[in-house]
């Protein structure tokens, strides 16, 4: 091997290794940059990703702004689809991953609080970073690396600080969800609301009520497992954004809560409301996260009345888990800790009713009644009997024993 050859294989190491660490709707956003750029237009990495790529956090949501316009996007590329093509949004497929292309724009009037009367596509990157919510939003990328910050987005970034472009009010009258991204923004990135941006927030708090319930829960959803989630909840307080929402929002109940999952936010939501349940329905929560979250309190609360052998079987680590974890959060000294709870459980004769030795039908040919309540009250009780060692779980003794718990009866 000579030098010449060690030296080029260095350099197609070192950029095939920085290829590799960039994650690919970068790199499909970046081609997709320059193939607009190459046909006369200017085009952009705009939004949360640029904020991400200044806080060098990882955000593999890449959107593009671009001075062209939906039907010159479409000629430039040969994969697309609209998405949103009213509004100058197209979906770019050219490059291995779907980039959305938006065409530079400004809003006029928001009568309800919420979307654009009108829309009108504009060729100045300026005219469309202003209208966007927040100056750390409001940051443009080019493909070379260069930042383009009009509101002093890295400014406010470096020092911490959420702060709307231009007039905090008319943001706000444009989509009152805004105030609660701000919150949101404090809470995962523990930053301070700016002073009139705060007051802002304050003054048309009352408008949250024009949102429509699906988009407040989706904001609520990220606040809870946020990093700095009783920050976020004190926010509400501070700017009574809460006085507008359903449910009790005290940060002091939130000073110990973390998690990433939002079930579990959603769970603790109810529990520090006095395990208020309809407050899913009230938030539009899916059947899943309800049923979730009703088990997560009804194990909580069987762990402070001492729990069963039933209940814990009944539970599943996880749930279990959780539930501990509520215990701690509410400062409540329980008997076991959660490893003792999961080894008791591991020594339980059957992990799940199901795995019964015996069946209804077997009680049905055992027993001259017809089918009732009776079935489920002897099964319960068989399992009961079975986790407390008073019979195996094996049909025959199974048998024996309800022939014995029949006589009682």
């Amino acid at each position: 091997m000579n030098q010449k050859w060690l030296n080029n294989m260095n350099v197609y190491m070192k950029v095939w290794l920085k290829k590799r660490m960039i994650p690919q709707q970068w790199q499909a956003a970046k081609e997709v940059i320059k193939k607009i750029e190459h046909a006369g237009f200017e085009a952009f990495i705009v939004g949360g990703a640029v904020r991400d790529h200044y806080l060098q956090k990882e955000n593999n949501d890449v959107d593009i702004a671009t001075s062209a316009l939906p039907e010159e996007i479409q000629t430039i590329f040969s994969q697309t689809i609209d998405v949103g093509i009213a509004h100058g949004t197209v979906i770019v497929l050219d490059c291995g991953e779907p980039i959305e292309v938006t065409t530079y724009r400004t809003e006029s009037t928001y009568s309800d609080h919420r979307r654009p009367d009108t829309v009108e596509f504009v060729r100045n990157l300026q005219e469309d970073l202003k209208r966007r919510d927040f100056t750390m939003n409001a940051m443009a990328l080019s493909q070379t690396g260069e930042y383009i910050d009009y509101y002093d987005g890295r400014q406010h970034i470096d020092s911490k600080v959420i702060c709307a472009v231009g007039e905090p009010d008319q943001r706000f009258e444009e989509d009152a969800l805004r105030m609660l991204r701000a919150v949101r923004f404090a809470a995962q990135l523990h930053f301070s609301i700016e002073e009139n941006t705060f007051d802002a927030i304050r003054k048309n708090a009352a408008s949250i009520e024009y949102v429509a319930i699906e988009r407040i829960q989706v904001e609520l959803s990220k606040i809870f497992i946020s990093a700095h989630a009783a920050f976020g909840i004190e926010y509400m307080e501070k700017t009574t954004l809460s006085n507008f929402l359903n449910g009790d929002f005290t940060s002091s109940d939130w000073t110990r809560f973390y998690s990433e999952d939002r079930q579990v936010g959603w769970a603790y939501f109810c529990l520090v409301n006095g395990s208020d349940l309809t407050l899913l329905t009230k938030y539009r929560c899916s059947n899943k996260e309800k049923l979730f979250v009703k088990t997560v309190l009804d194990a909580y609360e069987s762990l402070l009345s001492g729990i069963s052998l039933a209940d814990l079987m009944r539970f599943d680590p996880m749930i279990l888990k959780t539930a501990y974890q509520f215990s701690i959060w509410q400062n409540h000294k329980l008997e076991l800790s959660y490893e003792q709870l999961v080894a008791r459980k591991n020594t339980l004769p059957i992990q799940h009713v199901n795995e019964l030795a015996i069946t209804g039908k077997d009680l049905l040919e055992w027993s001259p009644k017809k089918r009732g309540s009776w079935i489920k009250q002897t099964l319960d009780a068989a399992v009961e009997a079975v986790l407390n060692g008073k019979v195996q779980n094996d049909k025959q003794q199974l048998k024996e024993w309800f022939y014995a718990f029949h006589d009682e009866g």
